[in-house]
């Protein structure tokens, strides 16, 4: 570094990304325009200092989120106040809903932008800091699509993939298709080219993603384009994953499921949301299936692909829930038999229809149904996994390896289910890399994971792309080149990241 790049640094920037796998997808993008003009990622290790730029990507769902937002932007007051050249940037679903109210709150914010316009994040803060005063832009409908803009992604072997943004759809409860607007499907050229790209820089698995996946070709009018899409990824060379959220269970056709069933390397994975087993409360929803037609779709998916782990998501305490309504949903979760479910006490957004429904139910109420549901739920997923107890898996190695690797001295990594495997290197054997593939048995099984421990002759290792590009991709970082690489480091990082999850 020369004296005059000691006296003024690369400016950082940080993303903090709250809510869906949108989000988190729209942030790599965000990472990618901030990169593109020149500022630099803030060092993982650096956690006591605050970068120059930092980018609140917000969630609009959950009731607490803008207590989140605000709660963070009065932390971040005092660092600015002494640090002028600071700068802070809220976009998102909250930033979509809010717009004013957030300058108005939080009048030290430099920039507010919303879901449709994320491309003109460096531009706006460029502005700012040129007028010294905050900009606000929400644009009411998509600009530019998400995937053609610049990405800086999180790991190498892994990514996103978004095949529509937007929603069709009107249940009460959700107030994304306000926010994020009508489904926009991308041309398919278009989406295999991007996964193509990916499978070139070393990715092995990809996931497709969309607020309705399986609504796919509704804009260019193929009901059966979704289908298509998931068998031509089956013809990809190298792509050896593919998984895709979330899906609506009233739009879920059989083709879909043939396609699941007869692609190869479409994996035997399924997150269908269910949100409650009561008819009734579906209708109040807005959800156009009912629990015949959802459990039917679970009963087709398992006669076709036997092996497949089924996910879901479930709201409890939708107003006007019953005792009834809810032992209907707890007797749809017993016959679901759920690998994991995403559960949820229903929040009262405002803008949404059901925040005016009567019949709000007591908190108490709402906390009580839930803990007996996640109580049902927790249970049928040990059970569910031991029932893994015995089987040879093939495990995708992860970077991230458990709070316990330490003491336990385990791996961690994703079967082709998707469930989360813990697993031990047998001495002697050789150490697999984050994107390489080891096939092992399952030795042990609790609700929320399995453990491995194999012996020597039961353990097995396949080094991947993935893994060498994981190699140069540390290379790149350290500034040293990878040996046996054999061509020049990846400038683009490939990846999903990882959310929590409750079984």
């Amino acid at each position: 570094m020369t004296p005059a790049d000691t006296e003024n640094p690369s400016r950082t920037y940080e993303v903090r990304t709250y809510g869906c796998q949108m989000n988190v997808h729209d942030s790599e993008r965000l990472s990618g325009l901030l990169e593109g003009a020149g500022l630099a990622r803030k060092a993982e290790a650096d956690d006591d200092e605050v970068a120059d730029v930092v980018v609140f990507n917000t969630c609009a769902v959950r009731e607490n989120a803008d207590n989140k937002l605000y709660g963070n932007l009065g932390m971040l007051k005092s660092v600015k106040d002494r640090r002028p050249g600071m700068q802070i940037a809220v976009g998102g679903c909250l930033a979509q809903k809010d717009r004013e109210t957030i300058l108005k709150k939080a009048p030290w914010v430099d920039v507010v932008f919303g879901t449709h316009n994320i491309g003109s994040l460096p531009a706006l803060l460029d502005r700012a800091e040129h007028n010294q005063k905050a900009e606000l832009e929400i644009l009411e409908s998509l600009d530019v699509f998400p995937s053609t803009l610049p990405t800086r992604r999180e790991l190498v072997y892994a990514g996103w993939v978004s095949i529509s943004v937007g929603c069709n759809n009107t249940c009460t409860f959700c107030i994304v298709p306000a926010l994020r607007g009508k489904e926009r499907d991308r041309r398919p050229g278009e989406i295999l080219a991007e996964i193509e790209a990916l499978v070139a820089d070393g990715a092995i698995e990809v996931t497709l993603l969309g607020q309705n996946v399986n609504s796919y070709g509704v804009e260019f009018g193929d009901k059966l384009a979704f289908g298509k899409l998931l068998r031509a990824c089956g013809e990809i060379e190298g792509l050896e994953r593919v998984r895709f959220t979330s899906p609506h269970p009233a739009a879920f056709t059989d083709d879909v499921i043939e396609a699941m069933a007869e692609t190869a390397n479409v994996m035997p994975q399924l997150h269908m949301p269910l949100q409650s087993g009561s008819d009734k409360v579906l209708k109040d929803m807005r959800r156009s299936y009912r629990s015949k037609k959802f459990l039917g779709i679970l009963d087709k998916v398992r006669t076709r692909i036997p092996q497949a782990a089924i996910t879901t998501d479930i709201i409890v305490g939708f107003p006007g829930e019953t005792e009834e309504d809810f032992q209907a949903t707890l007797d749809v979760v017993e016959a679901s038999r759920f690998s994991t479910a995403f559960t949820f006490q229903y929040s009262k957004r405002p803008g949404t229809p059901a925040a005016e429904l009567p019949e709000q139910l007591p908190k108490a109420v709402v906390q009580e149904r839930f803990e007996r549901l996640t109580a049902l739920q927790d249970c049928i997923a040990k059970e569910e996994n031991a029932k893994q107890l015995g089987r040879t898996v093939e495990v995708m190695v992860t970077e991230q390896s458990g709070r316990k690797s330490e003491e336990t001295h385990r791996l961690a990594g994703r079967a082709q289910d998707q469930r989360l495997v813990h697993f031990s290197v047998p001495q002697g054997a050789e150490q697999p890399r984050p994107g390489d593939l080891v096939t092992v048995p399952i030795t042990e099984a609790a609700a929320f994971h399995l453990v491995s421990d194999p012996t020597l002759e039961e353990y097995s290792l396949r080094r991947s792309r993935a893994g060498d590009a994981w190699d140069r991709a540390q290379a790149e970082s350290c500034a040293v080149p990878a040996a046996g690489s054999g061509g020049a480091a990846s400038r683009t990082n490939l990846g999903m990241p990882t959310l929590k999850a409750r079984s």
